[in-house]
């Protein structure tokens, strides 16, 4: 299974940080915040890896090269300034990704313990998207989704049974949910993953372990000094 880490936002609320150096690249515990996904991905055998960036991209690519470090192997889809959201930015990677096969998706902006070694079994037949969720935190009370049982509404209010979560940048697709975004058009990947939902073809799973929405310079300090005390 490929997998897309998503590396190509500005980082506006982590400035100043972000004016010299690609959120992605902002250190954590010693190590570039996008060098925890890779050591993860590496460990459990996906080491086939589609970056994207857009701001002072060039610096995403001096630092992490081909992969081979990690015995990865990295491939990137650069994007003009200001780059193409997240699902215009998938769908301008799907050379390099591929049109037949599902594969993973990671925010480049957090830090997670989800076992990505369960990616290539989470898919039903049906399904268009798999999405990894979280239980809402301080700063998104209101959540994203309603989770009821592996199923994934987009109307919390009426999710009976179900509960509020957030999406945890975290997901499984297959190709085709993105086959009617034009190539190099920005796109945001809400709007797809509802469609998806009012045909029941999404599912998920609420993640209860560490999870870090890496949005701003006191969450980065927070994580940094969590990760620097284990």
């Amino acid at each position: 299974m490929k997998v897309m880490i998503l590396a190509a936002g500005r980082g506006e609320r982590m400035r100043p940080l972000t004016d010299h150096t690609p959120k992605p690249l902002l250190l954590v515990a010693g190590k570039p915040l996008i060098v925890w996904h890779l050591e993860r991905l590496a460990k459990v055998g996906l080491r086939q890896v589609v970056i994207n960036h857009a701001h002072l991209g060039e610096q995403i690519e001096a630092a992490l090269g081909d992969g081979a470090r990690w015995g990865l192997s990295i491939r990137y889809s650069p994007e003009p300034e200001g780059a193409l959201e997240s699902a215009g930015g998938i769908a301008n990677a799907l050379p390099l990704l591929g049109t037949d096969a599902p594969f993973l998706v990671i925010n480049g902006d957090i830090h997670c313990d989800w076992d990505v070694a369960r990616a290539a079994n989470v898919l039903r037949a049906k399904d268009l998207a798999h999405l990894v969720l979280v239980p809402n935190p301080r700063h998104h009370p209101q959540g994203d989704f309603a989770l009821n049982g592996r199923e994934v509404g987009a109307d919390i209010a009426a999710a009976g049974s179900g509960q509020a979560c957030t999406f945890a940048g975290i997901g499984v697709y297959r190709p085709q949910l993105f086959a009617g975004i034009q190539r190099g058009k920005p796109a945001k990947l809400a709007p797809l993953l509802r469609a998806a939902m009012a045909a029941s073809q999404v599912s998920g799973e609420l993640h209860a372990g560490s999870w870090v929405d890496v949005g701003t310079p006191q969450r980065l300090a927070e994580l940094d000094g969590e990760l620097a005390s284990l």
